[in-house]
């Protein structure tokens, strides 16, 4: 199949965002959270700045550029097709169905994987996917606004006696430490296929992954569309504005989050209010992550050092895959078991070496491929059967 040219910065934006994924993957053990007694007064200090640092910049940004750029990708097969004179919204929907295979693989070894409930709400494009700019821009809107979350934010302020569900969270995640910390090998694979996605789910639902998801799909399309990407006057200055405006709303949106709780006692309020606010500001921040990178790849000396995380990028699923798998050997019972062993900071520099020799790999790969291992074999499965 021929495929339109690439836009580098799509990659490079990518491959900041598995990076960003990983090292947080990494300073929480994977989703188990057992860390060693740190007596050390400095290292106590660099634990707390590194994990707060890491927080600040990645948790929700560099999830929210992957689900971005997972919209964007989707615009770019999708129009190529229309261009040849095919739909490829069948073939999406087989590729979504692949992709789930490819998360349950994942999930064997990581309980907070994401490809499947990724291959569960990218059906959500194809129900737009031929919708004008406006109607797509709206809906999405008003999906990042969690609706869900103002029917219970009202419901809780009309009636003083409302109460909401219980959160499966804390119990899925509870259920998974136990093995987490003492299983085997095919106790976890076992428990991450099972308990460990109703986790994974519960958590998207209780606190607005899913409306937010679809939203940053469909937000990844309308960049597709408007080739916001492209190096233009026109873009530059869009991501220019952007940059200024989103940081102005950040603050705010984040001093809320932080302040409400002082001033709001009743749960079901202020839960809501958070799951409303939270994820606004982690997409003001992510829009101000994604217009300073575009602005420096384009326009300063830094293009170099950036491109260089293109192929890291290309080769994302390959990537994230065998972070997992890496990752459950290093710190869970049936591997290494070292959860108890290393501390944040020590977790964060074991981080940034894997994050090297990822890199580094996937440097050498794409010298010599076109595709990453686990890319290419997604694109042949996407494929078969195709004529042209």
């Amino acid at each position: 199949m021929s495929e339109p040219k690439r836009i580098d910065v799509a990659d490079v934006l990518r491959g900041f965002a598995i990076m960003g994924i990983f090292l947080i993957h990494t300073i929480e053990h994977f989703n188990f959270y057992s860390f060693p007694e740190v007596e050390n007064e400095w290292l106590k200090f660099t634990d707390k700045a590194i994990w707060d640092s890491v927080f600040f910049v990645f948790s929700g940004k560099a999830y929210g550029i992957f689900a971005l750029l997972f919209g964007f990708s989707f615009f770019i097969q999708d129009n190529n097709r229309m261009q040849k004179g095919s739909d490829f919204r069948p073939r999406f929907a087989w590729r979504l169905v692949l992709l789930f295979l490819w998360g349950n693989i994942n999930a064997m070894f990581f309980t907070g994987e994401i490809l499947v409930f990724f291959s569960i709400m990218g059906f959500v494009l194809l129900f737009v996917c031929r919708l004008s700019n406006k109607v797509v821009f709206i809906i999405a809107t008003i999906l990042m606004l969690q609706p869900f979350e103002w029917y219970k934010l009202i419901s809780a302020l009309m009636n003083p006696e409302y109460v909401a569900g219980e959160s499966m969270v804390g119990y899925y995640f509870g259920e998974a430490y136990k093995v987490q910390m003492n299983g085997t090998f095919l106790e976890t694979v076992k428990m991450n296929l099972g308990v460990g996605q109703m986790a994974n789910f519960s958590y998207a639902w209780e606190y607005g992954r899913v409306f937010q998801t679809a939203s940053l799909f469909m937000f990844g399309m309308l960049v597709g569309r408007t080739g916001l990407f492209l190096n233009t006057e026109d873009n530059l200055k869009f991501w220019k504005k952007a940059f200024v405006i989103s940081i102005l709303c950040f603050f705010p949106l984040s001093g809320l989050v932080n302040l409400i709780p002082q001033f709001i006692e009743k749960g079901p309020v202020l839960s809501s209010l958070k799951i409303i606010l939270n994820p606004l500001a982690n997409l003001m921040f992510m829009v101000f992550i994604v217009s300073l990178i575009i602005n420096l790849y384009y326009t300063t000396k830094f293009h170099t050092i950036l491109g260089k995380l293109a192929p890291y990028g290309m080769m994302s699923l390959t990537a994230y895959v065998t972070q997992s798998i890496v990752g459950s050997f290093l710190f869970y019972n049936w591997g290494l078991g070292l959860h108890d062993k290393l501390s944040i900071t020590f977790s964060f520099l074991l981080g940034i070496v894997l994050f090297l020799l990822q890199y580094s790999f996937a440097c050498w790969w794409m010298k010599r491929h076109k595709h990453g291992p686990l890319e290419y074999i997604w694109r042949k499965a996407t494929w078969i059967g195709a004529k042209n």
